[in-house]
């Protein structure tokens, strides 16, 4: 390994201890109203940051570390659904950053593109996973809750998700800490 791919490495390793940080701390902020706290997802934020910003094996880890690591430190998430979304999340960070590192032009359409794709492949996974769960919750998983789970109540959450991240992605991209490739910029050295 040398001097660049280290430095990236560590770098990487500290946003996504970071990443972690934040998804530790973030459903505290929404969390004061249950209600308005699961609509919004707010573990969500960070590990699709991560998958953007990191690749997808951050991405990845910091999907199936975040929500089992809250449920063994804080008691939360409820430990069937920390299952559920260590899977999830997973999907989100590794299916995000898989996808977005595959674009020739690295703007804030790819953004969306994977976003949108990344979030899609979570919820088929997260209704899969409860489906294959309802032998150890003994609580019926039906179409209608899929839907209404993955989709209808999700909206909010979404659009946070659809507003926010690529937002933050264009305002790393002024800060340097992301590059946009194809856009007349230099890759960042995490790119090449």
């Amino acid at each position: 390994m040398d001097r660049t791919d280290n430095s990236v490495h560590i770098r990487n390793l500290v946003l996504s201890a970071l990443f972690i940080a934040v998804g530790m701390v973030l459903p505290y902020v929404t969390g004061q109203i249950p209600q308005v706290g699961k609509m919004l997802s707010p573990m969500h934020l960070p590990v699709l940051l991560c998958g953007l910003i990191c690749g997808w094996p951050w991405g990845l880890a910091v999907g199936l570390i975040l929500p089992l690591f809250r449920h063994f430190t804080l008691g939360m998430p409820m430990l069937l659904d920390a299952v559920v979304m260590t899977f999830e999340l997973a999907t989100y960070g590794g299916m995000v950053g898989f996808l977005y590192r595959r674009f020739k032009r690295q703007n804030i359409a790819a953004v969306y593109i994977s976003l949108i794709t990344a979030m899609l492949a979570g919820r088929v996974v997260w209704g899969i996973v409860r489906v294959l769960m309802t032998g150890v919750s003994h609580e019926p998983f039906t179409w209608q809750m899929f839907l209404a789970g993955g989709f209808v109540n999700a909206v909010p959450a979404i659009i946070l998700q659809l507003v926010f991240i690529p937002v933050m992605m264009a305002a790393l991209d002024r800060t340097g800490l992301v590059r946009f490739r194809g856009e007349g910029k230099t890759p960042h050295p995490s790119r090449s």
